[in-house]
């Protein structure tokens, strides 16, 4: 368990951070299957689960609620549903919401760090 995920905001950033590092391993696979003859696409959906844990206050630390679904773009001629200029826009889009929670994670360590510093 990380130092960081000793509290809700840390476990929050935790698992927004484990979520979309998920996220851009299914897209890579994805990119990767691109012309593989049956391959079908995922997506990951975590956002949901994640507000509803801290609505209900059920998030803790190491508990997953990334899930990995079917994409249901069209299916090609081969049998692959990957639709690459889609995935590259996602995988855009993931690396930027990850530098976003990385920034608010490295800004919170920084802030804590620098409380126990004044004391």
């Amino acid at each position: 368990m990380s130092i960081f995920a000793t509290d809700r905001v840390g476990t929050t950033l935790h698992t927004a951070l484990d979520g979309l590092s998920m996220r851009q391993r299914v897209i890579a696979d994805n990119i990767a299957n691109v012309n593989t003859p049956g391959f079908r696409a995922s997506t990951v959906q975590f956002e949901s689960s994640l507000k509803a844990a801290l609505a209900d206050g059920t998030l803790t630390p190491g508990t997953t609620v990334a899930a990995t679904t079917p994409a249901n773009t069209p299916v090609g001629a081969n049998g692959n549903n990957v639709d690459l200029g889609s995935e590259t826009m996602s995988a855009m889009q993931s690396v930027f919401q990850y530098q976003l929670m990385s920034r608010a994670a490295t800004d919170r360590y920084t802030l804590i760090s620098t409380a126990a510093g004044s004391f």
